[in-house]
């Protein structure tokens, strides 16, 4: 039986005895109703996880006893940066889900001048915190061990104007010259850079382009801005990662 996976406030230490973050204690005791005495896997996100029994339970509140510790992981040799124009609602969840299931390393959200969502700063921060819970529960559940660093949203202009690593930079644009799956190989690290609902403007992919993002097209359909940066890191991680 595959057992629970709750993420947890590191550093941990076999033998220690830790209280559950509120969210994840309340889903073991409301919605699962597990007892005392049951065992889950529990991990800090800096790599590897430990088997934990549940010690005792207040309401909301879990306290498990951590125990033996696990090596290793499910994390790609490639190492994938997504750059996504932050969407609406649902759809940037979906997207920041899915792109954790698929073995990303760290997401940058960037409002462009198409973006459809305005945040202050209060609401940029009340939105990373509530899109790094949806990155949490993702690793949770796909059984990934590191959990991917989530950047603060910023205007694409401030992101490209940035320094950067050495690596790929792709951008993806629809009447692009070459296709993503035309690519011959890539270095062992990618940065993607997806636009919000309306794309990205003919200044911003000029900019995009002088800081050294290789446009790439997807097919011949135009794909929404959820389902386009799935398909590409598929596609990145089938050739290049570990979809085998």
């Amino acid at each position: 039986m595959r057992l629970t996976r709750v993420h947890a406030i590191g550093p941990l230490a076999a033998g220690a005895s830790i209280v559950l973050p509120e969210a994840g204690g309340y889903h073991l005791a409301r919605v699962l109703r597990l007892k005392e005495g049951a065992p889950l896997i529990v991990f800090d996100g800096t790599g590897g996880e430990y088997r934990a029994e549940i010690l005792d339970i207040s309401g909301s509140e879990v306290r498990v006893r951590i125990g033996a510790f696990t090596a290793g992981g499910v994390e790609s040799p490639l190492r994938l940066t997504l750059v996504q124009g932050v969407s609406r609602g649902e759809r940037m969840d979906w997207t920041l889900q899915k792109a954790t299931e698929l073995g990303v390393s760290s997401i940058v959200p960037v409002f462009a001048a198409r973006s459809v969502v305005k945040l202050d700063e209060r609401q940029k921060q009340k939105k990373q915190e509530h899109w790094h819970a949806v990155v949490v529960s993702a690793c949770e559940q796909c059984g990934r061990m590191d959990v991917p660093e989530l950047a603060a949203p910023v205007s694409l202009r401030e992101f490209l104007a940035r320094p950067h690593d050495d690596g790929l930079r792709l951008v993806l644009k629809a009447t692009a010259p070459g296709s993503l799956t035309g690519l011959a190989s890539v270095p062992g690290h990618v940065q993607l850079l997806i636009g919000p609902e309306g794309g990205l403007d003919d200044e911003e992919l000029a900019l995009a382009a002088t800081a050294g993002f290789v446009p790439v097209r997807l097919g011949p359909r135009v794909l929404r801005t959820e389902t386009a940066a799935v398909v590409a890191l598929a596609v990145l991680q089938a050739r290049w990662g570990d979809l085998k």
